[in-house]
């Protein structure tokens, strides 16, 4: 009975700090320059981040970040991350007090809060305070460090004549439409954080038909939204437990989602104060930046904000080799290029061992072919010969596959890389290639920009799909051929599939499948001549 008077008052908090962030889909949506312009501000000013404060609600709902850019092109608007409530992208935070107590009077979404600078710079701070007509002094410090995090101390000091009682609440809050980016399903995107150190995702059609998921009272270690790139969250202050939620609601035809978390009730007698400490991030997901926070502050998974997939183990070292030789050689594509040698030379013993078995297997075929004639009536005995014949010449049929079977996780762990860390955004490589993260622009079907048209997307074959393949095939040449006849003929249509399949993948992994095939011929070139000696 208890347990279930604690869920049912907590569901009422949440549903009150949800109408808290409702807010944003205001009926009347303006322009993000008109919303800013009507309400009195903080500036927010660093050699990373502009924008502003509201005073109205005190909402963390104007920040841009000056060192992104929207398209490739230098001269494109940078990337706005937040925008006011009343905007045709609400994308906002705020912190706030909750209670039941009807007879003080807490801020709101519509208190005026009075502040001690206009202009918040990285490293300053900038005090706020409102008074309740009870006496209540509600106060609020913001500090920016030099680059993403803003620490915020939230505080009340009870100056009434009796004890109150309050809660303290964050929440971030976004109108959001879905994309039709048909790669985005190979990342997460929408609802993220971790509770009891534990990683919480949830995708925006997850809580879009769940419309909600709570997290009873317990370690709150950090909760947000986060996109591809960009990353809005909370750090709650760590001497508290606190309930959370994502939720979705919908109004004015916006779809509306919202992570917040709220304090347990805090007593404060007359007289007394209490404060907490929360840090609210809201920047580009860089992963040394992510890792300094979590060290530094204790933030447990932070770097899972960054989704490394499945091959976390694999997939954050190898950026972390290729970010080390990028502040050598200035180049990712190079980077990459560099520890694709370190891979396959990690994997040369394995690579011989599987070369060398697949030429024995080739010299097998006359004996194979003996045996299956000799026993076609019985396949038993057959197997057995073969075994047999495996074991007498020292042969390891699934040793040939091994390569392969180890190349699939770092293939996949080096598309992560370039596909979800924004370190490789917009990153140039040589030539034409000015974003390893995005396909090669050029096409074989207009020759390569001489003719005056765009092909559809299907024919955007360009030079490192070409490369590709013309390495896959000269590997295929110099390679045994496969025992079996009808796998030997697939092989040999593998590289046209595979031209048309990743033409349309990031121009750094072919980069990568390209090197690592040309490494894989010399390779091979050198097992053939020790074999011939």
């Amino acid at each position: 009975e208890k347990l279930a008077t604690e869920t049912n008052s907590y569901n009422q908090q949440a549903r009150i700090i949800k109408e808290q962030g409702k807010q944003a889909a205001i009926v009347s949506v303006i322009g993000r320059d008109e919303a800013i312009s009507k309400d009195s501000r903080i500036t927010v000013s660093s050699e990373l981040l502009s924008g502003s404060i509201a005073l109205k609600g005190l909402r963390f709902d104007d920040l841009t970040l000056k060192q992104y850019h929207q398209e490739l092109d230098e001269n494109s608007p940078p990337v706005a991350l937040f925008s006011p409530s009343n905007s045709d992208k609400a994308y906002f935070a705020e912190i706030g007090w909750w209670s039941q107590d009807t007879t003080i009077t807490y801020p709101n979404a519509s208190t005026n809060w009075k502040a001690d600078n206009n202009v918040l710079n990285a490293g300053g701070t900038v005090n706020l305070h409102w008074n309740s007509p009870e006496n209540v002094k509600f106060k609020v410090a913001i500090t920016l460090d030099e680059n993403y995090l803003f620490t915020i101390k939230q505080s009340t000091e009870n100056n009434s004549s009796r004890p109150i009682s309050t809660k303290y609440y964050g929440l971030i809050n976004r109108v959001y439409e879905e994309t039709a980016d048909r790669m985005v399903n190979i990342l997460h995107q929408g609802m993220i954080g971790a509770v009891a150190n534990e990683l919480k995702e949830y995708s925006y059609d997850n809580i879009k038909d769940e419309k909600k998921e709570s997290f009873s009272n317990g370690i709150v270690n950090w909760l947000g939204i986060t996109d591809k790139y960009w990353l809005a969250a909370f750090i709650p202050d760590d001497v508290e437990n606190y309930g959370a939620n994502y939720s979705y609601s919908s109004k004015s035809g916006r779809d509306q989602f919202q992570a917040d978390f709220i304090s347990n009730e805090k007593l404060i007698e007359s007289g007394g104060s209490f404060e907490l400490t929360h840090h609210l991030f809201a920047g580009p997901k860089k992963v040394d930046l992510l890792d300094k926070y979590e060290n530094e502050y204790g933030i447990k998974l932070f770097d899972r904000a960054i989704d490394f997939g499945w091959f976390y183990i694999l997939t954050k070292p190898i950026f972390n080799a290729m970010n080390f030789f990028y502040s050598y050689v200035g180049n990712f594509g190079i980077s990459i290029m560099i520890v694709t040698i370190l891979i396959k030379m990690f994997m040369f013993t394995l690579a011989n061992k599987s070369y060398r078995s697949m030429k024995k297997m080739k010299k097998l075929q006359p004996e194979m072919e003996r045996l299956k004639e000799l026993y076609a009536d019985d396949k038993a005995r057959l197997n057995q010969e073969v075994m047999g014949l495996y074991k007498k010449e020292k042969v390891n049929p699934i040793s040939g596959c091994l390569p392969l079977l180890v190349q699939i996780p770092v293939f996949f762990s080096i598309y992560k890389v370039l596909y979800v860390t924004i370190e490789m955004r917009h990153a140039p490589f040589f030539g034409w290639i000015k974003d390893l993260s995005a396909p090669d622009p050029t096409t074989l079907f207009n020759l390569f920009g001489l003719l005056p048209f765009a092909p559809p997307s299907f024919l955007m074959i360009g030079v490192w799909p070409l490369i590709m393949a013309a390495t896959m095939f000269l590997q295929q040449k110099m390679s045994p051929a496969p025992t079996d006849p009808v796998q030997a003929q697939v092989m040999k249509f593998m590289p046209l599939m595979f031209l048309f399949m990743f033409s349309s993948f990031p121009a750094g992994l072919l980069i990568y499948w390209s090197w690592n095939n040309v490494l894989s011929i010399v390779q091979q070139s050198y097992i053939n001549k020790l074999d011939k000696n």
